[in-house]
């Protein structure tokens, strides 16, 4: 929780320097409300992630969702809104490139959090190896919303800023979620698959970033 937070705030503060008030606003109205009522809307219906319900280990819940949930939305959107601009130059495109940055997050987040005991899935016909327990359904749930939600941040202006830190966090995210998954939680099925699936967004944004 204090890293979602910590992650929420550095995105938030770096949107507010270099995009303003205005555009931070929106921005958080945008992904931690579109996270919120997705969140919602699948604990309530299992549309469209599956059927899953949250534990209480995640402190203070809105709408039968822990509140930290909708940051974590957010503070990850906002390196993969900028990830998918720097890759494409349409906004279709940036929000297909963004929003897949954000769903293969997914693919390292929910084995951790599952085995942690945060949140539990029933019903689990068809999960990806090395993710016993997580139905894929949820992935393309996460696809799905994480493409809508990276198109309408496409709508709001775009501004050439010192982008290093979400950059930063981007890459750390990905880099230090094969390093863990492969050596510390011995999970090397989640490592090759998360590192290959973030990993077709994270290596071009390299290569970009080096030209």
């Amino acid at each position: 929780m204090v890293t979602v937070v910590a992650f929420f705030l550095a995105s938030t503060t770096h949107a507010l320097v270099h995009r303003g008030l205005r555009w931070t606003a929106l921005f958080v109205l945008v992904t931690a409300g579109t996270g919120l009522l997705a969140e919602s809307l699948g604990t309530s219906t299992g549309f469209p992630f599956g059927d899953y319900d949250y534990a209480g280990s995640l402190g203070w819940k809105l709408l039968s969702v822990p509140v930290v949930i909708p940051l974590a939305w957010a503070m990850m959107a906002y390196p993969c809104l900028l990830v998918g601009q720097r890759l494409a130059r349409s906004r279709l495109g940036a929000a297909a490139v963004g929003g897949l940055g954000l769903a293969a997050w997914d693919l390292f987040l929910d084995p951790q959090m599952v085995e942690a005991g945060h949140w539990t899935w029933s019903d689990v016909q068809l999960a990806l190896p090395g993710s016993p327990g997580i139905p894929a359904s949820n992935y393309l749930g996460w696809l799905l919303v994480a493409v809508l939600m990276v198109g309408v941040l496409q709508l709001l202006p775009r501004h050439d800023a010192d982008d290093r830190v979400p950059a930063a966090l981007f890459l750390w995210t990905y880099f230090s979620s094969v390093l863990a998954n492969a050596v510390f939680f011995g999970r090397p099925a989640v490592a090759l698959i998360g590192g290959v699936g973030m990993g077709v967004v994270a290596i071009p944004y390299v290569k970009a970033l080096r030209s």
